[in-house]
């Protein structure tokens, strides 16, 4: 799920719990309620994750003795409320993954804003000879794959040697990628009727006998 703009103001905002008067973390809200199998009608929630708190340590008891199984309670509020509730909780690991960092989150967003403007671009960069979009979509391992596509059969149109370095030096996830560039680099190579020093990789004539770089000499 991308997160949105609300989320990240949300994030930001500061919530204490009356408990233990720890920090509430702003969490993605759960898909249904526990109680009337509805949403929450909010993105997020507002949770006390403390171990410590005393609603959650005495929580254990009480469920036991009231409902029979084995839970507890985290204070919660709601976004927009100033006061919050005991929701029954099942684990301590409750909401824990599902808390929303400001900092990774601003780097989804503008990740996502990356991606978007380099898929716009692709209808245009081989006339524009503009390398830039199709490398930024072919090694963003998060990228959307049909992206990715059209930016690895976009590389032998570009026909610029300057993509070698920085495939080769990708750790690509997916391989069919990495097969496809590869395959890529070669033609690319050879329509620039160069080579790759099989020594110290660096892009050298087709006909050379000795690379220029590091000296190896070949037949």
């Amino acid at each position: 799920m991308q997160p949105s703009d609300q989320c990240l103001t949300y994030a930001k905002e500061e919530h204490y719990c009356p408990h233990c008067n720890t920090r509430l973390a702003c969490c993605h809200c759960p898909p249904f309620h526990v109680g009337d199998g509805l949403g929450w009608g909010s993105e997020v929630m507002f949770v006390c994750l403390n171990d410590d708190c005393q609603l959650f340590v005495n929580g254990w008891k009480h469920c036991e003795e009231q409902y029979g199984h084995c839970s507890s309670y985290r204070y919660m509020l709601l976004p927009g409320e100033t006061t919050g509730n005991a929701m029954m909780v099942g684990s301590k690991e409750a909401f824990t993954g599902s808390v929303i960092d400001p900092n990774a989150t601003k780097f989804t967003n503008d990740r996502y804003e990356k991606e978007k403007a380099a898929v716009a671009m692709l209808d245009t960069c081989v006339a524009e000879h503009n390398l830039e979009p199709v490398l930024t979509l072919l090694l963003d391992e998060s990228a959307n794959l049909e992206g990715r596509q059209r930016a690895c059969d976009l590389l032998v149109k570009l026909n610029d040697l300057a993509c070698i370095d920085p495939i080769r030096n990708h750790e690509f996830r997916h391989t069919e990628f990495e097969q496809q560039a590869n395959l890529a680099i070669i033609a690319i190579l050879k329509a620039n009727y160069c080579k790759e020093c099989p020594r110290c990789a660096e892009i050298i004539k087709s006909k050379a006998k000795a690379c220029k770089h590091c000296g190896a000499e070949f037949e």
